[in-house]
């Protein structure tokens, strides 16, 4: 017999879970904690599955009967009720998705375009297949756990942080606008893998750099005119704080005022690992290095390969850093945390008493890096900025690698470097 309106409104909760059937698969689960669910049990592709269709006595008999009806139509024309559920209910038309392009949309003004397409590439790869057909209020802590256990599962430990993290801006927001109640993502606290010890590039200590430099001068490879493309490349990746890929790939055109007060290199956007175009301030020796390459080498590459069409490979600098007897002890991409070691240790006096501050901000050694930055407001900086106190940074680590004294104060003792 149905179910009725009498039995629903006195049912009482037990020590386990029971149920009141009503018919064609609709029933009412009452809980042991009083709440009384309306589910519909069916079969679709050889599967029992089941529906819900919320709680009683927010949605009454009669209201779960029509939507039991309008499964029974979508199941009779092929097709699975489960995932067609804003059929049968229009509130379920806010499933995730549709929630994180509202999401998406309110805040993407603020980004940087290449950072806001790289936060939505990234929610299609590896949120939305597994949470964006689902409403909101249904998704729980362990679907977004098993999301973030198949990122996991390919070794993406940093991605698999950054889609938890998204997935609860989404929920905050959809909070905030009266769609959803809670942020599941607030209950995996200790769930996700830890991080592994972040392994850094070797570096040999500062105190070393002369003699590296002493060796790198006598280089000689295979043939004069490699052995100087190569020995220049290096140095000018010690200059610039640049990348292996993005100096490799630097083309003529991209150098400018070589001759005057403010020479620049400028990366453009699509071989930054931030997404965005870079500009590289050079010191008197860098800009002196890039102008003798444009003048002397034929070819678009400031560093060409062994033909003019292609720049240097992948390995000529580490290779080089070899012979020179650096194996394990120095790497080119290693460059980039030895001048950050010497720019983040340099002091200045400052005031009376006398106290000791950064010469550097780490704004400036930063942004030199071209780290991408997390928090969005310091992620916004614009190519240029602190151009000028960044230029100066390079003239100083320039002037440190020629072997002008730079002032240096290491655990409380002034020292020359």
């Amino acid at each position: 017999m149905p179910l009725t309106e009498s039995q629903a409104k006195n049912s009482k909760p037990r020590e386990q879970a029971y149920k009141l059937a009503d018919a064609g698969g609709l029933f009412l689960l009452v809980q042991p904690n009083g709440a009384r669910l309306w589910r519909m049990k069916y079969r679709y592709g050889g599967k029992e599955k089941l529906l819900s269709f919320g709680t009683y006595p927010e949605v009454g008999i009669a209201a779960a009967r029509d939507k039991r009806t309008v499964a029974k139509a979508i199941l009779a024309e092929g097709r699975d009720p489960m995932k067609n559920k804003s059929e049968i209910d229009p509130s379920k038309s806010e499933t995730f998705r549709v929630i994180a392009e509202r999401w998406h949309e309110n805040r993407k003004s603020a980004l940087v375009p290449a950072h806001a397409d790289r936060v939505w590439s990234r929610l299609e790869r590896d949120v939305f297949p597994f949470l964006g057909s689902k409403p909101m209020n249904e998704i729980t802590p362990p679907d977004v756990l098993e999301m973030v256990r198949k990122i996991e599962a390919r070794g993406a430990l940093d991605i698999s942080r950054r889609a938890k993290q998204g997935v609860g801006q989404i929920f905050q927001f959809a909070i905030a606008c009266g769609l959803a109640s809670s942020d599941p993502t607030a209950h995996l606290r200790g769930a996700l893998k830890p991080r592994p010890r972040v392994k850094h590039m070797s570096r040999i200590p500062l105190h070393e750099v002369p003699a590296l430099l002493d060796k790198l001068q006598a280089y000689q490879a295979e043939g004069e005119r490699r052995s100087s493309i190569t020995r220049d490349a290096v140095m000018f990746a010690l200059l610039t704080w640049v990348r292996t890929k993005e100096l490799r790939f630097a083309v003529k055109s991209e150098f400018e005022d070589l001759d005057g007060k403010q020479p620049v290199w400028r990366i453009p956007a699509h071989r930054m690992k931030m997404g965005r175009e870079h500009l590289v301030p050079l010191s008197a020796q860098a800009a002196a290095l890039a102008k003798g390459m444009i003048e002397t080498s034929a070819g678009a590459f400031l560093f060409s390969g062994t033909t003019l069409e292609k720049p240097i490979s992948e390995n000529t600098m580490i290779y080089a850093l070899y012979r020179l007897g650096y194996h394990s002890r120095q790497t080119v991409h290693g460059f980039r945390g030895l001048a950050s070691t010497w720019a983040n240790e340099q002091l200045v006096e400052f005031g009376k008493p006398t106290l000791w501050i950064r010469k550097y901000h780490e704004d400036w050694v930063e942004l030199q890096l071209a780290h991408s930055e997390t928090n969005e407001v310091r992620g916004a900086y614009n190519a240029a900025e602190y151009l000028a106190p960044r230029r100066r940074m390079l003239q100083d680590w320039a002037d440190f690698l020629s072997g002008e004294k730079v002032v240096n104060i290491s655990k409380g003792r002034r020292r020359a470097a």
